[in-house]
């Protein structure tokens, strides 16, 4: 049998809530996640790194709510929301710094029941 991202997540999944509690541990994460990324800026082509990054960032969204059959999903769903906005020219950006997609700008009243509910802001981010 083949493995799959699915029945790799499962396991892993398995094995962090074991290692690491069942808490959602979001400080945790993000200070490991941090940790890994000072790790890629000093060893850019460490891919080991990278993967380290991935891994943990998976870890997150299991712990917030996400499932191993989620995963795939949400990647598809994010990569069509990202590849249907508009971006700036690359050639135009400094190198060290992010490329972020063009933001419409909010009603005037900044409809503020529009990200109140914290399952509405996750579905739309």
């Amino acid at each position: 049998m083949s493995e799959t991202i699915e029945t790799y997540f499962a396991r892993q999944i398995d094995w962090s809530r074991e290692t690491f509690g069942p808490d959602e541990r979001t400080r945790g994460v993000l200070d490991h996640i941090r940790k890994e990324l000072a790790e890629i800026e000093a060893k850019p082509h460490d891919l080991s790194e990278w993967i380290d990054v991935v891994i943990l960032a998976m870890d997150g969204f299991w712990r917030h709510g996400g499932t191993a059959d989620d995963l795939l999903p949400a990647l598809l769903a994010k990569q069509r929301k990202n590849m249907a906005r508009q971006w700036p020219d690359w050639r135009t950006a400094p190198k060290d710094r992010a490329i972020e997609h063009v933001r419409a700008a909010l009603p005037e009243d900044k409809n503020e029941s529009y990200c109140r509910d914290a399952e509405q802001r996750r579905r739309l981010s």
